[in-house]
């Protein structure tokens, strides 16, 4: 998106250098990557960077509304939630579709929301990957509010230790050497000390949490989050001493309540020129004339599950529970990223953290992904080419 970067990236690209950034992954990360990189990071021009930051903040605004938690408690399943809430999230991830305003300049569209942890490990280790195969000029850079690796490092150790030992915080999974995130997490134990845990291996005695290391019982103080409720629905036979729902001695990093508070729930509060209207199906008393120009959403899955593109006035009748579906005006993905065949479409996310003691959540980086597809996820990108996970690296 900034011609010039990209022009030169374009003319020195090859299939081999790109063949060689993956076999650089695999064997600095062996097994560890199950998501496909795309050929390229993102080269965010300054005005849509801009345009980006400007985007959250209308989103942060709403989050911020002293009303907040009351508006968004029926976000929450009664089943789902979890004692010991804090004032407010510790991530935010907002996902944003690259497209064309009126006059043909790049702005952004709100896709979707999360309080809930994204890559934060895995994008700051990504630049490099690319940098290692490929010229990438030093006027861009995948930063915001910190200046480097560094100090993005730092920032992030402060937030998942805190006082504690890196033995004493971990990442709370289900089956974490499956999941299809899992690169994140071997990053995660390597750059801060979390090792990733399985949910069954987690002990209980009364208030206080336990795993074993090396034949001795280590108490957890701090939890880094990375279950999700609509996953662990999958496993109803799992067995575990703990569940999500107890009221335990833990400091949450990333609070489960938020995940649903800050999620396609929130999207019908946000009013702003980078957010497309956003209705609570049930609140409708007649459907807009144009459904075709509309998607229908379930509030409470995730990663695209059940999201549906074309609806009737039929559909929508049909529906027995219409509380748990949102209705959201489509965007138009700009063909925005010069492809050596043709164009891509991109969505980017905007990652922040929210420290306790602070006021205002930090924006840190950004993770991007590219599509020729109808949705941007990898089962709409099979067997295509200059598609997937990516690095935004923003004009400075």
């Amino acid at each position: 998106m900034i011609p010039a970067i990209r022009q030169a990236y374009n003319a020195t690209f090859t299939p081999e250098k790109y063949q060689a950034m993956l076999a650089d992954v695999e064997a600095q990360l062996p097994g560890q990557l199950e998501f496909r990189l795309a050929e390229t990071p993102i080269f965010v021009p300054k005005q849509l960077r801009d345009k980006l930051i400007q985007a959250g903040q209308d989103i942060i605004n709403v989050i911020q509304r002293p009303d907040f938690k009351q508006l968004t408690e029926a976000a929450i399943p009664p089943h789902q939630r979890v004692p010991n809430e804090d004032a407010h999230a510790t991530f935010l991830t907002f996902d944003f579709a690259v497209c064309r305003d009126a006059q043909g300049e790049l702005e952004p569209q709100l896709i979707e929301m999360q309080g809930f942890p994204s890559l934060y490990a895995f994008q700051t280790w990504q630049p490099g990957s690319y940098g290692r195969q490929f010229e990438i000029p030093d006027s861009v850079t995948p930063y915001f509010e910190v200046n480097d690796n560094a100090e993005y490092q730092a920032e992030m150790r402060r937030l998942l230790l805190g006082d504690a030992k890196p033995e004493e915080v971990i990442l709370l999974e289900i089956y974490p050497e499956k999941q299809k995130t899992r690169v994140d997490f071997a990053l995660t134990e390597q750059f801060w000390g979390v090792k990733a845990m399985c949910l069954t291996k987690i002990k209980k005695r009364g208030r206080e949490l336990f795993y074993e290391k090396d034949g001795r019982e280590i108490r957890i103080k701090r939890i880094y989050n990375r279950i999700i409720f609509d996953e662990l629905d999958r496993y109803p036979d799992l067995q575990t001493e703990y569940n999500l729902t107890d009221d335990v001695d833990v400091h949450w990093v990333g609070h489960p309540n938020w995940f649903f508070r800050i999620s396609k729930y929130t999207l019908p509060l946000v009013k702003s020129q980078f957010s497309p209207p956003s209705y609570y199906l049930h609140e409708l008393k007649e459907y807009p004339a144009d459904l075709e120009n509309y998607v229908l959403k379930p509030l409470f899955s995730f990663a695209g599950a059940g999201v549906r593109l074309h609806i009737t006035a039929a559909d929508l009748n049909a529906l027995p529970d219409k509380q748990n579906y949102l209705l959201q005006r489509k965007v138009t993905y700009a063909p925005a990223i010069q492809a050596p065949d043709g164009w891509v479409k991109c969505e980017i996310r905007l990652l922040y953290v929210w420290h306790p003691e602070d006021a205002e959540p930090r924006l840190l980086t950004g993770l991007g992904r590219m599509s020729r597809g109808e949705m941007i996820g990898v089962a709409f990108n099979k067997d295509k080419d200059w598609v997937g996970g990516t690095s935004p690296l923003f004009e400075k």
